[in-house]
């Protein structure tokens, strides 16, 4: 029987942000079990649910500082139970996040970690002595700006921190920690969880000789130094393996559970996410960050896919456009003065044709845009070294917007912790909900065409060789084809196909016999019994050397 997970689409809820039931302006567990119907009405299948453990919130929920308990902040234990039974009842899998590469520095084990060198914790965390002339014990920079390493006074060492000094991390050479962390984890599978989004997943282990780093090859020096290293010590070691093994033994004795990583890594991603997710032995899946930038482009989609599909035949990506570390695709894809909706329409048409499983960001399916956040309003202090050419995270991560007449547009009758400013208020799902060509009525036409579909939930894909700007794949089940044709471009365009194929699905495109007129922005799905091939008019033009695609093959 096929695991539920490889054709779900996973829907992330921020919890701070989805809706607020005590008028704290904080949003909470018990506001999220309200909104379920909404997300159960778009079709997916899991929500996962970003931090919502006991934490000093100094990176909003990444920094916990107990791995089995809820932040008052968002509810009680029985409210995540709840919110579990709720979630199930509607045909929903919850999986949750575990940040489990660093805890908080308020966390009871760090706590007892600091105090000496002898303590039963002492080496729990990442510790490492000065250089002679007192400096770093290595080149490694946190991802926050700076030094990765803090300077602990009681025991005349530094500790290691990949993004906050206030979030260490944890020593996973230490058989004990992985240990401790497994028995969490355990404690949430009894609680009735699905699975569990397992956050920066290569950042567990490090180079136990604390190797210096080289530099990457970047060209103009980046905005953030961290990324002018090539972070080849400092994460993403070999042993990683052993650790995602463990953790899987744990989740194979219950049933149906998924893990799927996050992979923090700009050059090798594709590459990582194939060796973590292939063998049957380690992540079920991992979250790919590929396609969270500014490239827009059909060789960017097209080599990214067939890259993994290449690497890793038996392993299983997770794509996904949008999430609450970076700014909104429906923003960082339209042009100025561009069509917004055109493109949030065309995007999750387009996420749709893609095989693996699918990740939407809460608010996506309006359409949201990236909120403006003024400097005094920023709560994510994470970049505010960076501000103004790193804007942080605030904008992807402000309310959702549910009744445009209501105070903070249904969100909370107090002072929302981050804005809900007009431009947001204006994509409210009642008004989407009243209006049939809405951006939220074409996500749900796309999961339910994608749902009623095998050859997009299991079939192989097949990327033409068609030119900038159209992006072109085939995804085939038995004698069903569908050809997937999407113009990533702001003007119109016009294909020539060899025979004759039907329309089906959500589409913005006219098909006139061979023809086929896309919009800006445009997009359709084509079916047929046999392969069809495709090429743009301009090339049949006498003089072309270039031949109608019938497509490189993965």
């Amino acid at each position: 029987m096929r695991e539920w997970w490889r054709d779900a689409v996973i829907y992330q809820v921020y919890p701070r942000s989805f809706q607020d039931s005590n008028g704290d302006g904080v949003g909470d567990l018990p506001g999220i079990t309200r909104r379920l119907p909404h997300v159960a009405s778009l079709g997916v299948d899991a929500i996962w649910l970003s931090p919502f453990f006991a934490s000093p919130d100094r990176d909003m929920g990444y920094d916990v500082s107990d791995y089995t308990a809820v932040n008052p902040l968002f509810g009680t234990l029985e409210d995540f139970d709840a919110l579990v039974a709720e979630a199930h009842r509607l045909g929903l899998k919850v999986i949750i996040d575990q940040v489990l590469s660093h805890t908080s520095d308020q966390h009871p084990w760090f706590k007892e970690s600091r105090q000496d060198r002898v303590n039963p914790r002492a080496d729990w965390y990442v510790w490492a002595d000065p250089k002679a002339y007192g400096t770093p014990p290595n080149n490694w920079l946190s991802v926050f700006g700076g030094s990765a390493w803090h300077f602990e006074a009681r025991r005349r060492q530094y500790y290691l921190h990949n993004f906050l000094t206030e979030q260490p991390d944890l020593n996973f050479h230490n058989e004990e920690v992985v240990d401790a962390l497994l028995d969490s984890m355990k404690f949430w599978l009894d609680r009735g969880v699905d699975g569990f989004r397992l956050d920066t997943v290569n950042f567990f282990v490090h180079d136990r000789q604390l190797r210096d780093n080289p530099p990457s090859d970047w060209i103009e020096f980046p905005a953030n130094p961290y990324e002018a290293q090539d972070h080849r010590f400092s994460k993403t070691r070999p042993q990683n393996i052993a650790v995602l093994q463990r953790m899987r033994r744990l989740t194979d004795q219950y049933k149906d559970i998924m893990m799927v990583g996050e992979v923090g890594e700009a050059a090798r991603q594709i590459d990582i996410m194939a060796e973590y997710t292939s063998g049957g032995d380690k992540l079920h899946m991992a979250y790919s960050f590929e396609f969270l930038s500014h490239d827009h482009t059909a060789e960017h989609f097209r080599s990214r896919i067939s890259r993994f599909l290449e690497r890793a035949p038996n392993g299983w990506p997770c794509w996904s456009f949008s999430n609450h570390d970076v700014t909104r695709h429906a923003t960082r894809w339209t042009k100025p003065g561009g069509d917004v909706d055109a493109v949030a329409r065309q995007s999750i048409a387009l996420l749709t044709s893609f095989p693996g499983t699918l990740g939407l960001y809460q608010g996506e399916e309006l359409g949201q845009l990236e909120t403006d956040i003024e400097f005094h309003e920023l709560r994510d202090l994470g970049y505010v070294a960076f501000w103004p050419e790193i804007k942080g995270r605030d904008g992807a991560r402000t309310p959702m917007v549910w009744e445009h007449d209501q105070t903070n547009a249904g969100f909370s009758t107090g002072l929302p912790w981050l804005p809900v400013k007009e431009p947001q208020a204006a994509r409210a799902v009642d008004l989407q909900e009243a209006r049939n060509d809405s951006v939220l009525h074409a996500y749900r036409s796309s999961l339910a065409f994608r749902k009623s579909h095998e050859a997009l939930r299991l079939g192989t894909t097949d990327f033409l060789d068609l030119p900038e700007p159209i992006l072109g794949l085939r995804r085939s089940h038995g004698d069903q084809h569908l050809t997937c044709l999407f113009n990533l471009s702001e003007r119109p365009l016009r294909l020539t196909l060899s025979a004759e194929a039907l329309p089906v699905g959500p589409s913005q495109a006219e098909v006139k016999g061979t023809s086929v007129r896309l919009p800006a922005h445009g997009f359709v799905y084509l079916q047929s019994k046999a392969p069809v091939a495709v090429a743009p008019e301009a090339l049949g033009e006498p003089g072309s050397s270039r031949q109608p695609g019938m497509a490189s093959a993965t």
